[in-house]
């Protein structure tokens, strides 16, 4: 790939715009690429995925390294949802390469939908997720030790995020996102860790099911490398922007102003398709 490729301007200035996102809220990379890919770039949704799945994990690595050495990601969580969510990508990938795109984009556009009404209700927990992942909201607490700032592990925590994980990974296969619309509302609602743990946190678990999405996706021939090249770049460049951006804005304004996208991003598909 030549550097003009590489730096196409169309493709990084896509990039820039999700990485921007992906950094501030810690959701939202893979969730509005695909829509962006899909519509800019007449990509079909089983197209523009591994593609966005390769930016969100490279931006979201780079994000949960720097929260690593900040102290703020609860790794052994992070290493749970991963875990779980890495053996169920490779089902969402393999169901999403028999679908047609139809039903694949009628799916997505439902999925920005109730992402968007979750983020614009934040920071409020999202109660339809809660009483998916647990009959009682207590049930489901981890809660930080006060002298360690460690979870304290219980068999109800650790299924609450296992379930997390699981749901993340398969759609992360299924459609091409990393899953942190599912994470950080999961995080808020079973957890009392603070905003910027939750972000980072969720940043480890989506880099870490987006690389296996993105390793399955290479083996069988599915990632455009020279459009996911450039966008990964513009990606990044974003991510580190949207982390600065993210200090200087409430976490309120930040949150209705992706659902505001999303829901822009729901009719573009759902006309296009139509």
């Amino acid at each position: 790939m030549t550097l003009t490729a590489l730096l196409a301007p169309d493709i990084l200035s896509l990039g820039l715009a999700i990485g921007v996102v992906l950094g501030a809220t810690g959701a939202g990379g893979g969730i509005l690429s695909v829509p962006l890919l899909t519509l800019i770039l007449n990509l079909s949704v089983s197209q523009a995925g591994p593609i966005g799945l390769l930016a969100v994990t490279v931006a979201s690595m780079i994000a949960a390294i720097l929260g690593l050495r900040e102290g703020i990601v609860r790794y052994k969580a992070a290493a749970l949802m991963a875990t779980v969510g890495l053996l169920l990508s490779p089902v969402g990938i393999s169901l999403a390469r028999r679908l047609p795109n139809a039903p694949l984009v009628i799916l997505f556009v439902i999925v920005l939908i109730w992402v968007a009404i979750r983020m614009w209700r934040s920071p409020v927990p999202a109660p339809l997720l809660n009483e998916a992942l647990s009959p009682s909201a207590s049930v489901f607490s981890c809660e930080q030790s006060a002298s360690t700032g460690k979870f304290i592990w219980t068999l109800p925590c650790a299924q609450a995020l296992g379930i997390t994980g699981g749901l993340a990974g398969f759609l992360s296969g299924l459609i091409g996102v990393g899953g942190g619309f599912i994470i950080v509302p999961s995080l808020k609602a079973n957890t009392n860790l603070d905003m910027r743990s939750v972000v980072a946190t969720s940043l480890a678990v989506i880099a870490l099911v987006s690389a296996g999405g993105v390793v399955v996706s290479t083996s069988q021939g599915a990632l455009n490398w020279s459009i996911g090249l450039p966008f990964t770049l513009g990606t990044v460049l974003g991510m580190l922007g949207g982390r600065h951006i993210a200090k200087h804005i409430s976490q309120k304004t930040l949150s209705r102003g992706f659902a505001c996208l999303a829901f822009i991003a729901a009719a573009l598909m759902l006309q296009k398709l139509l």
